[in-house]
């Protein structure tokens, strides 16, 4: 069962780190939401933005130096 809070990724993104956030929250590889979210485009082009819109950053993230 997945704990925490759902956080977009800030460190594992390609547009807006939303799949990355699903592939942390539910302990996925963050490509499988990828392609179940080309495979599903039409529809997945709403989700994304509303979770792009609806999530926040990781508040918890600090860059690596």
């Amino acid at each position: 069962m997945p704990r925490g809070n759902l956080y977009r990724s800030v460190d594992d993104r390609v547009l807006a780190g939303a799949c990355g956030g699903l592939g942390k929250y539910f302990d996925i590889d963050p490509i499988l939401f990828r392609v179940g979210f080309l495979l599903l485009l039409p529809f997945a082009v709403w989700i994304y933005l509303v979770l792009w819109i609806s999530v926040p950053e990781d508040p918890n993230w600090r860059p690596s130096l």
